[in-house]
This record gives structure tokens, C-alpha cells and sequence, in this order.
């Protein structure tokens, strides 16, 4: 009978297939004293079929398999455990209900199951995680089946646990269901066997096994509780390769067995060992477990341990390992889950959580993750009962200068640490004027010829954008008068002075764009300006000769600023050096450096005072008129007037000796329109009273 079952099982025809395995399954039931003996000679048939094409003959041979074994030969199960695991793969719901049916039923029925309860039970347990339900379900009620026999079997070694099963001393998931203690016993006694072969599939080649495993991993793990503690460098090694993986499914899965460690693993054993990973190398996958496991943590448990999580995210080596988005988003959760489970406690590490927040704003352009920092160091604040973030930066914001001011001699383009300073002023907003005497000493530093060049860019476009907004930055407390000429005299100019190379050509315009920026901000006075004078013009005015368009226009912005700030307090020396340097942007390539040279020599009109002898100085004002007329002859009409306007200003200096120029030059003009109108001005009552 047995070999004639050996021939059909693998007939070629489909229907002779399922026949022959009912009649298999019927045989070994009818004759259960001898088919023992000779049902390990239908396996290998039953195996060689199981892959079939048809789906009815896969579920026929998956059936009859079960029962073969059921009666017959209980050490056939290893031979056919690895064929029934790939049906679990089945596109077929029918086939993978029947190997949930068969696996369930040896579990209940198969006489030396104890044997094979570490083989089976993962097989069983994976249909708990089943697409559909009714597997899911059909897994589930099998499962608990087989947990309350073997309670009720071992009944007598479970008497103490039975008493107090309904205790828990754990943070348990909301709104999960504990398994019964049959069902978690059994996964106890048989966990150390198991995990080594999920730890193994979860890292697989094939992606849909790493997902059965990711699935199989959590389920093992909520059964499991307490004493997932003993294997804990093993299940760590494991999610540290898993939260890698580039199926989202797998890493999800990943971190929800994380977060399961976390509810049931006392934190002063996780955090041990995961800490100490990321000390030794962190990765995006160690803050991804690390992050996980704090959520599935109490605030409770972790009170004693935040100064340590604290510390450990705020190592240079764990903020500051990598520019990556995702790294930093990692990052970047774990901060925000913190805040989230601890809340109120984070007060005693918001001083690390706020380092760590910074670099990641010193190290991304990203912008979205930008505003999610942003939205964090809020929370962070909030935690702290601020109304915003500038009370976190008020309260930290001299420590926050001195952590980064401890390596400033040391900073070059790729160090960190000027980022993080830069982010810090930046972010700080109207904290800064409260902070002036630590800020500047780390500025003047950065500022020094010798430092690194990329540096100091970086650094002059900041401080180019607090001077723009200085009444809600640097001068927010009124203080930063006093700083005025140190800034000046230590920072602008030793960067204004020139050398050689394309950088430092760019280092000039930064410094000639901060100086506007200074001057644009309305915060030097009169006497500072002249004080200053001497050090800043001659600087100014060598900036006028730049290639640079950008430098040469600022320049001359600049110098009409600085005029405008002396009025009338300058000597006629010092007037009389200024105005040739003008005289020569005009005939600049740009026309926006010929206006503002332009605009800078009507200001300069309006700066000489009584003490310029017009009679001594005949020759200069002579020249000046005569540079400032070739101009009126201009061929665009927009630069005319400019120069009309000039003229107009400059005419009360000598409206004589102006007329007189005028008249020698306007037969030359192309049309003699701007000249009359100025002549017209001068003899004006007003013009000439002024």
C-alpha cells in the first residue's frame, strides 16, 4: 500500500496527486499500530510534491503530510519543518491556513511535541502575523490552546507563578493583551533556542524572510517580557543590523521590538549597553534603537538615567559623527522622545539637549528638519516653563559660548564648533546683547589674518546679518556702544588690508559688507565715527580700486555713511584726500558704483564747513566741478540727473567759480539742457543764498 502511495503522490497528473493524499491521511489513521513503521517512505514523495503549481494539490499535500506524521514517525518533523516554513510564504491563503492548522495540531496532539516545541512554535507564531485575519485569528486560538494544556500539564511546577500571574511590575503596552502564562512559560523555556534562528532570518538575503522574522521578533519578545534581559547582546546586535534594512517594513518591526526592550528591560541594562555602543561608534541605527527603547521606557524607570542619556547624545563623538539627514534625524528624535516620556524632568539635562540641538542646526542645510529643531528647542523650553526658546538661551547662553569657545584656536572650514557658534548667536536673538563680553573675545579670535579664511567668511556673513537687525541682537540691551571700536579696529580692519588670492578678495568684500551693515545700523555716533576715522577710510578707499563690482559699490556707500555720520567735523586735509578717490569711480564700468560715488560727493558737499577757504582751495573745488560736469554730458539720462542733483548740491560751495566752469564746457555738451538748468539753480534767489 505504502509504495503504491510512494507512485501516486508524485503522479503527474493533479487530481491523482490530492486523492492519493487523502488516502494517505486515511491510511495512517485506520492502521495507526504498523504505519508507524513505514510512514518515514512517504515523506520524501509528500516534499518532492508540496511545491506543486496547483495551490488545492500544495494544501492536500501540507494536510496529508500532518497527518502522516501525526501517526506515524514523530522524527520525520525535522525533515519536513524547513518545507512547511516556505509555505508560510504561500501566495495561497488556503495552503498557509493549512500549515497553520497542522502546525497547531502537532503542537496539541504530536506525541513527542516537548521535542519540537522550539522548531514549531516560531512556525505557528508567524501566522499570528498573517495578512489575513482569519489565519491571524486561527494562529492566535491555536496558540493559546497549546499554552493552557501545557499549564495544565506542568500545573504543579507552575503553582507560585499561577498565584501571582496577575501581577505585573512593568510598564505594560497600552492596550496590548497578556498572553497567558502557558504561553509565556513556554516561550521562556524555549526563547534561548529560537532567537539565535530569527536573529539569522531577520538579516537574510531574501526581504520577505527578514519581514517574517521582523514580525516573528516582536511577537517572541511581548511573550517573553522580563526575560528577554539574559539575551539582551544578542537581540541588540540583531536590531542594530535589522534598523538598516532597506525594507521600511523590517525596520518598523525593528523598532517595536526596541521599544517592547524598553518596556521590560530595566533601563539600567539597556542603556549600559546601548550607550556604550554609540560611545564605541554610533551609527544611525544605534540612535534609532536607543530612541525606541526611551519610548517603551516609563518616565519613572528612566529618571535616574537622564543624566546619563544626557551626556552620552551630547558627545562630540554622537552629535557631531556625520552630516547625514538621517543620522540627524535620529538624532533629533531621540531629543524629542526624551521630552516627550520625561517632560518636566528634562529640566536637569536641557542643558546637553540643547548642545545637541545646535549641532544638528550647525550641521544641516535641510530646511524641514530645520523647523523641526526649532519646534524641539520650543518644546525643550516649554518643559522648562519658558514662554519660548530665548529663555532657554538666556539661561544657558554663556555656557553654551564657553562649550564651543574651548577649542576656538583650533577652528578651521571643517570644524564643527565654529557652526555650532554661529548657530548659537544667530539663534539667540535679543539674548545676545546680554552677552557681548564672552561673544567678543571668541570674535575677535576668529577674526585674526591668520585664522582660516573660509572661517572668517562664515563668520563676517552672520555678523553681517545681526548688525542689519542690531537693536534685536547685538544692541537689544543698549550695550554694544562700547564695543563699537573694537569691532572696528580688531575685526574690520586687519581684514580690510589687502593680499593677495581670490579669497582674500572675498574676505574684503564680507568685511566692506559688515561695515555697511555697521554703519546702515544707525549706531555710531558722531564722535566714534571720528575717532575712528583715521584707522577705517584709508581701508575704505583702497577698497575702492577692487575688482570686485560688489566691494567697489559698498565702498563707496560706505564712505558717503561715514560722512554723513562726521558732517561738518572733518578738516579740510582730510576732505581734500577723499574726494579724488570719488572723482575715479565715475568713470567706474558699473553704473550702481557711478551713482554711489556720486551720492558720496553729496555728502562730501555737505560736510565742508566754514573752515574750508574757498579762496585757498580754489584749484580743488575747481577740479572737483570739472570732473563732476564731464558727467552731466553722460549718454544715459538716469546718470545725468544724478549728476544734476550733485551739481546742484556742490553749487553753493563756490557758485561763482561753478558758473564760470559751466560756461567753458556747455558748447561742448551734446545738448546743452542739463547745463542751462543748472545755471538756472545757481542764479535762483535760493541757490544763490545757499
Amino acid at each position: 500500500m505504502v509504495k503504491i502511495l510512494q507512485r501516486t503522490i508524485v503522479d503527474p497528473f493533479p487530481d491523482v496527486k490530492k486523492k492519493s493524499c487523502e488516502c494517505a491521511a486515511k491510511y495512517a489513521k485506520l492502521t495507526p499500530e504498523t504505519f508507524h513503521m513505514q510512514s518515514e517512505s512517504l515523506i520524501k514523495p509528500l516534499m518532492q510534491t508540496i511545491s506543486h503549481q496547483h495551490s488545492k494539490v500544495r494544501v492536500a499535500v501540507v494536510r496529508a503530510t500532518g497527518t502522516v506524521i501525526q501517526y506515524g514517525n514523530g522524527k520525520s518533523v525535522d525533515d519536513v519543518l524547513s518545507h512547511l516554513a516556505q509555505r508560510l510564504f504561500d501566495d495561497a491563503p488556503l495552503v498557509r491556513q493549512a500549515v497553520t492548522e497542522v502546525v497547531g495540531s502537532w503542537l496539541l496532539d504530536l506525541r513527542d511535541r516537548y521535542s519540537f516545541f522550539h522548531k514549531l512554535i516560531p512556525l505557528l507564531l508567524s501566522s499570528c502575523s498573517d495578512e489575513i485575519a482569519q489565519i491571524r485569528e486561527l494562529a492566535s486560538d491555536y496558540w493559546r490552546k497549546v499554552g493552557l494544556q501545557w499549564q495544565q500539564e506542568n500545573e504543579e511546577d507552575l503553582k507560585d507563578k499561577l498565584d501571582w500571574s496577575a501581577e505585573l511590575s512593568v510598564h505594560y503596552p497600552v492596550g496590548a493583551e497578556r498572553p497567558g502564562l502557558g504561553c509565556r512559560e513556554l516561550m521562556f523555556r524555549n526563547l534561548f533556542k529560537i532567537l539565535p534562528a530569527v536573529s539569522r532570518d531577520i538579516t537574510d538575503w531574501v526581504p520577505a524572510t527578514r519581514v517574517k522574522a521582523s514580525d516573528l521578533l516582536i511577537i517572541l519578545l511581548f511573550h517573553a517580557e522580563d526575560h528577554i534581559t539574559q539575551h539582551m547582546e544578542l537581540l541588540l546586535s540583531t536590531l542594530y543590523r535589522s534598523c538598516s534594512d532597506e525594507e521600511k517594513t523590517v525596520v518598523q518591526n525593528s523598532v517595536k521590538a526596541a521599544e517592547l526592550i524598553g518596556t521590560f528591560v530595566e533601563p539600567e541594562v539597556s542603556l549600559k549597553l546601548i550607550l556604550t555602543a554609540i560611545e564605541k561608534s554610533a551609527c544611525t541605527a544605534h540612535l534609532m534603537v536607543l530612541g525606541a527603547v526611551i519610548r517603551g521606557s516609563s518616565a519613572q524607570a528612566l529618571h535616574p538615567h537622564l543624566v546619563t542619556i544626557g551626556a552620552a547624545l551630547a558627545l562630540p563623538d554622537t552629535c557631531e559623527v556625520s552630516a547625514k539627514v538621517e543620522y540627524l534625524e535620529q538624532l533629533l528624535l531621540c531629543v524629542q522622545i526624551l521630552i516627550t516620556v520625561c517632560g518636566r524632568q528634562c529640566s536637569e539635562i536641557n542643558l546637553p539637549l540643547l548642545k545637541v540641538l545646535v549641532t544638528i542646526l550647525s550641521m544641516t542645510s535641510d530646511r524641514e528638519l530645520e523647523n523641526k529643531v526649532e519646534k524641539t528647542v520650543a518644546s525643550l523650553a516649554a518643559a522648562e516653563d519658558f514662554e519660548n526658546s530665548l529663555g532657554l538661551y538666556r539661561l544657558h547662553i554663556r555656557q553654551l559660548i564657553e562649550w564651543v569657545a574651548n577649542t576656538q584656536h583650533e577652528w578651521t572650514k571643517y570644524s564643527v564648533q565654529h557652526l555650532q557658534f554661529e548657530t548659537i548667536i544667530t539663534q539667540s536673538g535679543p539674548v545676545l546683547g546680554d552677552s557681548l563680553d564672552v561673544v567678543f573675545p571668541v570674535l575677535i579670535n576668529c577674526f585674526q589674518p591668520s585664522k582660516d579664511p573660509e572661517v572668517r567668511l562664515k563668520l563676517f556673513t552672520v555678523l553681517s546679518k545681526l548688525l542689519l537687525n542690531a537693536n534685536e541682537t547685538l544692541n537689544s540691551q543698549g550695550r554694544f556702544s562700547s564695543y563699537l571700536e573694537t569691532l572696528v579696529r580688531d575685526i574690520l580692519v586687519p581684514n580690510l588690508l589687502w593680499h593677495a588670492g581670490r579669497t582674500a578678495a572675498a574676505i574684503r568684500t564680507t568685511a566692506v559688507s559688515c561695515l555697511w551693515a555697521l554703519l546702515h545700523s544707525k549706531m555710531i555716533t558722531p564722535e566714534q565715527a571720528l575717532g575712528l576715522y583715521e584707522d577705517l577710510m584709508p581701508k575704505v578707499i583702497a577698497a575702492l580700486d577692487e575688482d570686485s563690482k560688489m566691494t567697489r559699490l559698498l565702498a563707496c556707500r560706505a564712505i558717503g555713511a561715514i560722512l554723513k555720520i562726521c558732517g561738518n567735523q572733518l578738516d579740510p586735509d582730510q576732505l581734500n584726500k577723499l574726494y579724488p578717490e570719488l572723482l575715479k569711480r565715475l568713470d567706474d564700468s558699473l553704473d550702481d558704483v557711478r551713482i554711489a560715488a556720486g551720492r558720496a560727493l553729496s555728502i562730501w558737499f555737505q560736510c565742508v564747513g566754514n573752515d574750508y577757504d574757498r579762496l585757498h582751495y580754489k584749484s580743488h573745488i575747481e577740479f572737483l566741478y570739472r570732473g563732476l560736469l564731464v558727467h552731466l554730458d553722460d549718454p544715459e539720462s538716469g546718470i545725468q540727473k544724478v549728476f544734476l542733483d550733485v551739481l546742484k548740491v556742490g553749487s553753493s560751495l563756490s557758485p561763482a567759480l561753478l558758473t564760470q566752469e559751466i560756461e567753458a564746457v556747455k558748447h561742448k555738451h551734446r545738448s546743452p539742457y542739463y547745463c542751462e538748468q543748472l545755471l538756472r539753480h545757481i542764479q535762483e534767489p535760493s541757490g544763490v543764498a545757499s
